[in-house]
């Protein structure tokens, strides 16, 4: 992007292209405030750093402290976690990224995966069909999973986290985004949290960042 784009990005949004594919009647690429941003309808899917129910998690989890090689993130978007990770937390992982959609890969690689320098494998598949068939354990797993603003009743249910709990190395830690904008969706968090998550991960938590709720497995 050229400089005096990215200046007056600050002040003026400019879009860059829109696109659609199976699973998305229009995705967005604008770039805003010096990072490029993901969008559909009714949802943001990625905003570099500014992504910040992430941003503001991984503030919280001490990560200079924690032993971490292998990250997985299942919903991957532009890019956004691996971005922050590496640019604004120095912190250099290897990284496995599920996306189902292969449009949102093709942008992510336009757009921001060639600026990182982190190894990050891409995976276009179904994050359910992934965590059946994964034999790997990561210290870190971001869960992201969204069709426009809206998670699949699949990955809100007990056997789709007992598969993810497999896949959690030894204090390996979980990160699992749901929105909390509205009453309504509070009340279904305060559900989930009791009737699926507690059950898999009995000291599992929520931390409250910017309309999400982030769930941890401790």
């Amino acid at each position: 992007m050229k400089k005096w784009k990215k200046i007056l990005s600050y002040i003026f949004e400019f879009h860059v292209e829109t696109t659609s594919s199976e699973f998305h009647e229009a995705l967005h690429v604008s770039y805003s405030r010096g990072r490029y941003q993901l969008s559909t309808q009714n949802a943001i899917y990625s905003f570099g750093d500014l992504y910040t129910n992430y941003y503001q998690a991984f503030e919280q989890i001490d990560l200079d402290n924690r032993k971490v090689k292998n990250v997985l993130i299942l919903g991957f978007g532009l890019g956004s976690i691996p971005m922050m990770l590496e640019q604004h937390f120095h912190q250099n992982y290897n990284y496995t990224a599920v996306e189902i959609d292969e449009e949102v890969l093709y942008l992510a690689h336009k757009y921001v995966t060639n600026e990182l320098n982190s190894p990050i494998e891409t995976i276009c598949t179904d994050a359910a069909f992934f965590v059946q068939q994964c034999d790997d354990v990561f210290d870190i797993v971001c869960v992201d999973l969204f069709l426009d603003d809206i998670i699949p009743d699949v990955f809100q249910q007990q056997e789709f986290l007992k598969q993810v709990k497999t896949l959690i190395a030894p204090k390996g830690i979980l990160l699992y985004n749901r929105l909390a904008l509205t009453k309504a969706d509070k009340a279904k968090n305060e559900t989930f949290l009791k009737n699926e998550f507690l059950p898999i991960f009995p000291k599992g938590r929520y931390l409250d960042v910017d309309g999400n709720w982030m769930f941890l497995n401790n």
